[in-house]
């Protein structure tokens, strides 16, 4: 039995959604445990692309249980788009479950959102635009919508009744929006209630009941660290916590249920929309990695900005998570380069700091220190084993475990299935420490 969480150690987009389908195949139960619809997981089997924005990525083993956990806040419309989706390519849903603790996206959530975001102008922090701050705002100041509410069609009336006639307030006056029609947004969501019944369980008692069978548990989260609310670059940040101790919080269970926490990052990084970026490529580099990476989001499909491996944000992740091993993505997006560059250390001021400054500003005036590796100019997409890496790929997987201080157990070269390494046991093997000798 291994209760494993697996977390984005940069901005997102880190390529967690395949990670998360290969370490599906050992598990009895995943849980997503944070976020909305402004995250996305793009999975390909059998050259079938899979795009998830809710649904647990485990969805596509027909074995296993799929939960959305507490944390998370549910766009029905957006949930009964993706079901239906799943179904029409013959991908079974009896297996998923929401938990009835998880707050509701509704209307107003997406119109106040993108109309903050404009209102912010040169301030903006680059909200998807999907509802999912104002839909965590709601729950913080305990007005929000929960899926259990919908459940119970008279006391959604009510409690939607008062919420859009409160945010229609809002939309009118401070947005200059047209108001909504409180009946039409009643009789949608009744709608969705009905569809959505089937699913609806005691999320926290349902994953208890998988530890007490010792069943194989993978909690999945969405974003990065980087976007934690309390641990990212704030305020360019999400509006919940993807760390490892979201985990807990968002499914509903204890810290000591968890076995083993699996970093993931791509062997370069990537940001999408505003805040500091120290190592971003502006040029013909950055252009080159966007192009070969295909980085647009899932979600939005904003173009992702891109740059060159930063260690600082690595070890930080390394720490805030307790992170016992790393999953490399992407690395075969870098092998045309002749020469290729890793953070270790910034300027900051004059002076040369090695650990990430918690003031967005600081981190802002960061000027990355790098050193420069060997390219290999040669195609990684094929090669199954680790020793079928040309020498200069390996070397520079070593300089990773070592920058970061932790085992890198699995190496993925392209988006199937089949195009991964796995140098260690990412549930069982060795936790933190060096896999120089390895490499």
């Amino acid at each position: 039995m291994a209760n494993v969480i697996v977390i984005g150690t940069q901005w997102g987009d880190e390529g967690k959604g395949k990670i998360t389908d290969l370490l599906s195949r050992s598990a009895d139960v995943v849980v997503r445990y944070q976020g909305g619809i402004n995250a996305g997981h793009t999975i390909v089997v059998n050259e079938q692309v899979f795009k998830l924005h809710l649904i647990p990525s485990g969805i596509l083993y027909p074995q296993t249980d799929c939960i959305i956990a507490s944390g998370t806040v549910v766009d029905p419309e957006i949930l009964l788009q993706e079901l239906e989706q799943l179904r029409k390519v013959g991908v079974s849903t009896d297996r998923l479950f929401i938990a009835e603790t998880a707050h509701v996206t509704m209307p107003y959530h997406r119109l106040i959102d993108k109309a903050a975001e404009e209102l912010r102008a040169e301030h903006k922090i680059g909200t998807t635009g999907r509802g999912i701050g104002p839909t965590y705002t709601d729950k913080s100041e305990r007005i929000g919508i929960r899926i259990i509410d919908l459940m119970d069609t008279d006391l959604l009336r009510k409690r939607l009744k008062w919420a859009v006639e409160q945010k229609n307030i809002i939309l009118e006056r401070l947005y200059n929006l047209p108001p909504l029609d409180p009946q039409e947004v009643i009789d949608k969501y009744i709608g969705y209630a009905e569809q959505l019944r089937p699913y609806v369980v005691d999320a926290s008692l349902k994953i208890d009941e998988a530890i007490r069978k010792r069943l194989n548990i993978l909690f999945e989260g969405a974003q990065g660290t980087l976007l934690d609310l309390d641990h990212g670059t704030y305020p360019y940040v999400t509006s919940s916590n993807p760390v490892a101790g979201g985990a807990c919080i968002g499914a509903g269970v204890g810290p000591t249920m968890i076995d083993r926490i699996i970093g993931v990052a791509k062997a370069y990084t990537t940001r999408v929309g505003e805040g500091p970026f120290p190592t971003e490529l502006k040029e013909e580099i950055g252009a080159h990695l966007g192009d070969r990476g295909a980085e647009f989001g899932t979600t939005t499909g904003r173009k992702r900005r891109c740059g060159w491996f930063d260690g600082v944000i690595g070890r930080y992740a390394v720490r805030i998570n307790g992170l016992d091993c790393l999953a490399i993505t992407k690395l075969d997006i870098l092998d045309e380069l002749e020469e290729i560059k890793v953070c270790t250390a910034y300027e900051l001021d004059g002076q040369i700091i090695r650990d990430f400054p918690s003031d967005a500003r600081a981190f802002a005036r960061c000027v990355p220190i790098y050193e420069t590796l060997s390219g290999w100019q040669q195609s990684t997409a094929d090669c199954k084993e680790l020793s079928d890496l040309p020498s200069a790929a390996r070397d520079y997987l070593k300089f990773l475990a070592d920058l970061m201080e932790v085992p890198i157990a699995i190496i993925s070269l392209g988006a199937s299935r089949g195009q991964t390494i796995i140098v260690e046991d990412p549930i069982h093997g060795p936790k933190r420490g060096l896999l120089s000798a390895t490499f």
